[in-house]
């Protein structure tokens, strides 16, 4: 058994439901021991693939576990400054075998320590507890008269935590020389980073691909959630039958699955058929398998056929692009008018999902000017064509240590992403057929 530790992106629900649905399509045995807003523990009962990060748009940092104690040590030592807490950490520290796989060389080792804080009476104290613990690593790897420079934050930085991009530059995955302490109100973990998400790819399939939309783009990396949301894996059917230039299409083709495009719009399947060339150039898919088809929506069986396609993942039309947050009235006209699209296509889907086949979408979550959300009622449709709800958390993931805290969990029933330069948000729903 192995204990990882997964850094969270922005949207820690979200990041949490991809990673539990990905390792259930893969049939990944786990157990989540612990989990907050910052990052999640997750015991993996097999040999699992670090570089997985590659796969999976809502984690940014993968860590091995090499020590855990008990947060109060950490209070006792940084809130009350006791010599004999702080002390005893660092003994923990020395007998962790943290620094045993950094390099031993005659130029100076680099390295660096993130420090991640559910705990909210710590967190000021971050920038103290990542320096004490770089000089401990610091004085361990003089024991082994190895030289090493600690990475320092600047005054202006509000995190003690390092970026993606710091960690791929300084090469600290390669030479296991990031050290993560993640604090839990009750445990605190010590890590050492084994894997980071490279956000210049998310970049490179967003802004350097031939065809781009941007005002009703999706992100890569919600994109990304959305195929593994569906159980997308290598050799499936996918459809997107909203493809636009195809970025959902994209990280699809990257599972490796066998991937169908519709549009109704014509400019947008010769985009999206660009795009997914350059795709299969730029990540050499010699041996992909995709096509982009022009069609309505209403007629998507007729252009796929009846029960060929295992998971769907798409985002439909959201609504105009508003300029300001709107009333709640017209948010209502807004979902209204969309009704009849959407109902369209969960008739289609229906018909051309194969059984247990997964339908994941998106619809509109507007916030009104009065602060309220306004969302659109798709459950009485859905179970008329005997689609059945999802839920993202299940009490079975989770160790029975922690069960206090995911009763609120598993009854989510969708996954909110609201980005705060957009007016409509995203609902990201998950079904079944």
């Amino acid at each position: 058994m192995q204990t990882k530790v997964f850094i969270s992106g922005k949207n820690w629900k979200l990041s949490l439901a991809e990673l539990i649905n990905y390792f259930r399509s893969r049939e990944i045995k786990f157990e989540i021991q612990l989990f907050n807003r910052e990052f999640f523990c997750i015991n993996i009962l097999q040999v699992f693939d670090d570089s997985s990060v590659a796969d999976l748009g809502g984690t940014i940092k993968i860590a091995d576990t090499k020590l855990k104690f008990q947060t109060t040590m950490l209070k006792e030592a940084f809130k009350e400054s006791s010599k004999q807490f702080k002390s005893n950490i660092a003994s923990l520290i020395a007998s962790s075998g943290l620094v045993d796989e950094m390099p031993k060389t005659s130029k100076k080792v680099f390295f660096g320590v993130s420090v991640y804080s559910a705990d909210k009476t710590l967190r000021p104290l971050s920038g103290v507890i990542q320096r004490f613990v770089g000089s401990r690593i610091k004085e361990e790897l003089s024991n082994f008269n190895t030289k090493s420079k600690f990475m320092g934050f600047s005054k202006e930085r509000n995190l003690a935590q390092l970026t993606q991009v710091e960690v791929i530059k300084k090469n600290l995955v390669e030479n296991k020389a990031e050290v993560l302490v993640c604090i839990d109100k009750d445990e605190t973990f010590v890590a050492t980073t084994v894997a980071v998400h490279d956000p210049f790819e998310f970049q490179k399939r967003d802004v350097y691909k031939p065809n781009q939309r941007r005002i009703f783009a999706i992100p890569p990396r919600i994109a990304r959630i959305m195929v593994n949301l569906s159980s997308c894996t290598p050799g499936k059917v996918f459809l997107d039958p909203f493809c636009g230039v195809g970025t959902i299409l994209q990280e699809a083709l990257l599972e490796k699955a066998n991937v169908i495009g519709v549009d109704a719009n014509p400019w947008c399947v010769k985009a999206a058929n660009e795009n997914l060339v350059w795709l299969t150039k730029e990540y050499n898919l010699e041996e992909s398998s995709f096509r982009v088809v022009q069609g309505e929506v209403s007629r998507l069986a007729q252009k796929i056929g009846l029960e060929t396609v295992d998971c769907i993942a798409t985002e439909p039309d959201l609504g105009p692009a508003l300029r300001q947050v709107p009333t709640g009235p017209y948010a209502s006209k807004i979902i209204q008018k969309l009704l009849p699209l959407y109902s369209s296509f969960f008739a289609e889907a229906q018909k051309v999902l194969k059984n247990n086949g997964h339908l994941v979408f998106v619809t509109p979550y507007i916030i009104t000017r009065s602060g309220q959300a306004v969302t659109m009622p798709i459950d009485e449709k859905l179970n008329s064509l005997g689609f059945k709800k999802v839920f993202p958390f299940t009490e079975d993931t989770f160790s029975t240590a922690n069960i206090a805290g995911v009763k609120d969990l598993v009854d989510t029933t969708s996954l909110v992403e609201v980005d705060e330069r957009h007016k409509i948000g995203r609902e990201i729903h998950i079904h079944q057929k």
